[in-house]
């Protein structure tokens, strides 16, 4: 025998006013949690297709009210959701939001189709897989991406991290929120470290620990490939290069050596026996010259056996180069002082040789920049 309550709610659709089809909405999800009207598969899929059929006739705050019923009531309709979920935004919202009915083939559809809106929304999910995060990376705008970033239960891949990585020199806002995640990467942190601010400069030191183990292979790197020309550079930067190669070579390039090199005004001697000192290559060592926040000089001091008084005299000397005889605040030197203090020597060679490894990405992004 055929169940009276859906015999009397067949006979609603089958009514072309708009009153019962809003009827029919309203009752239908009774119909299918009610115990004693429970319904056979057939029957079942019958009113699904027919409530589908139905809901792009009746208004939105009828749909708007259909969603969050099968939302709160925990209705199995996955069809019905995923229609009310590509409807707009209003009536999409909450499932986009919330509903487990919503798998990553139908979240990725639309990402693809629909709006910015839309895409906040699925990126705002309890549980966002990567295959969706891919998505919302590609078409989502900058409101998007930041709110993704902020989802910390968000699963981004390394691929995506590093184009979101790359996109933070540019894009400000994605800055802190990629270094407040637990699944960055030190790596990753610190190539960001030569675009961010002050702030989260602190927060990288302090929070991103490199492994040993994981840079090995970049340290052996970095040792043979500390540059030997730079073509294209102005040759009395080559000369120091060759000048401090031999003298290391000799067991002669020391931390005096360059702080006699400083106070006599020879700069380019002074970068490259950084550079040298430091396994880095001469572009790095210049970059790390030229912050004039002094934390990668902090860093590099600390990996190549700097103490703290030949780092606070190099640090005045430098800025001196760069200011004039203007003197720094007591405030500024006892904040960097207290920055060298708290870099461990293991942290801070790590550190250089991911800039190294880093260092043709580096000079790709500039080269960008000059065509921009």
């Amino acid at each position: 025998m055929a169940n009276p309550e859906l015999i009397r709610l067949l006979g609603l659709a089958k009514t072309k006013s708009s009153g019962s089809r809003s009827l029919l909405v309203e009752n239908i999800t009774d119909l299918f949690l009610s115990e004693e009207g429970r319904l056979s598969e057939h029957e079942r899929a019958l009113m699904s297709d027919i409530l589908g059929k139905l809901i792009v006739q009746v208004e939105s705050d009828i749909k708007r009210e259909l969603g969050t019923n099968l939302l709160a009531k925990g209705i199995d309709l996955p069809d019905i959701v995923k229609l009310l979920a590509e409807d707009e935004i209003e009536i999409a919202r909450p499932l986009l939001e919330k509903s487990d009915l919503l798998h990553d083939q139908d979240l990725i559809e639309i990402v693809r189709m629909r709006t910015d809106e839309h895409r906040l929304s699925i990126a705002m999910r309890e549980t966002v897989s990567e295959q969706v995060s891919d998505a919302l990376v590609e078409y989502g705008s900058e409101d998007v991406i930041e709110t993704l970033l902020n989802n910390h239960d968000a699963t981004i891949n390394k691929r995506a991290m590093e184009y979101l990585v790359a996109e933070s020199r540019r894009v400000d806002r994605f800055q802190e929120p990629l270094i407040m995640r637990s699944d960055l990467t030190p790596d990753l942190a610190y190539r960001m470290y030569w675009w961010v601010s002050a702030a989260l400069r602190q927060r990288i030191l302090s929070e991103f620990d490199i492994d040993p183990v994981s840079v090995e292979q970049a340290v052996k790197r970095a040792a043979s490939t500390v540059m030997v020309d730079q073509e294209g550079e102005d040759g009395a930067y080559v000369r120091a290069q060759r000048l401090v190669r031999r003298m290391n070579e000799n067991g002669e390039l020391s931390i005096q050596f360059l702080l006699s090199s400083l106070r006599q005004q020879r700069v380019a001697v002074f970068v490259a026996g950084l550079g040298e000192l430091g396994a880095v290559d001469f572009r790095t060592a210049w970059r790390i010259f030229s912050d004039k926040g002094g934390e990668s000089l902090a860093i590099l001091a600390k990996a190549i056996g700097v103490d703290r008084g030949q780092f606070t005299t190099i640090f005045l000397l430098l800025t001196q180069a760069r200011e004039g005889a203007r003197a720094k605040s007591p405030g500024v030197l006892k904040d960097i002082l207290e920055l060298f203090d708290s870099i461990s020597e293991s942290n801070a060679k790590g550190a250089l040789m991911i800039w190294q490894r880093d260092s043709a990405y580096q000079l790709a992004v500039e080269e960008l920049e000059k065509t921009a």
